[in-house]
């Protein structure tokens, strides 16, 4: 039950930031930055997607998976249609990534230490849920201050 909880919630997320990405004006301005605003939505999206892949697909899922941190903020120009595959491909891998977790399983460690303390596999996925939505809000921000 709690795994298809948190499949639910980062599907509905995750079609929210398809969304975002989507609703830009000028496909160029996913990847500007201006002002104090120092990462596009380009490079955002990529985190998000880096991000789920590692600590869902990879470490939970046991879906292999290289993260290359650096890249997602620093590569540039990406296709917008490719932004929304990778997004999808990253719904798809969180649904399997969550799919053998029986909910006995959240209340233990997560495997690998993130964050200051250990936290266990429920706490972590909800860290990773609101880490989500904030760069999701950081997206919004972006494409009404910068696709006008």
């Amino acid at each position: 039950m709690l795994a298809s909880i948190f499949q639910q919630v980062y599907k509905r997320d995750l079609k929210k930031l398809v969304h975002e990405i989507e609703s830009y004006n000028d496909e160029n301005n996913l990847w500007k930055v201006q002002h104090q605003i120092s990462n596009s939505a380009g490079n955002l999206c990529l985190h998000i997607i880096g991000n789920l892949n590692t600590y869902i697909g990879l470490t939970l899922g046991n879906i292999p998976y290289e993260r290359k941190r650096n890249l997602e903020f620093s590569q540039k120009d990406i296709a917008r249609e490719i932004l929304v595959k990778k997004i999808y491909e990253t719904i798809q891998l969180v649904e399997t990534g969550l799919s053998n977790l029986p909910d006995e399983k959240f209340s233990e460690e997560y495997p690998i230490k993130i964050w200051e303390d250990h936290a266990s596999i429920h706490t972590t996925l909800l860290n990773l849920a609101t880490h989500l939505n904030y760069h999701l809000g950081q997206i919004n921000y972006h494409r009404r201050m910068i696709d006008v």
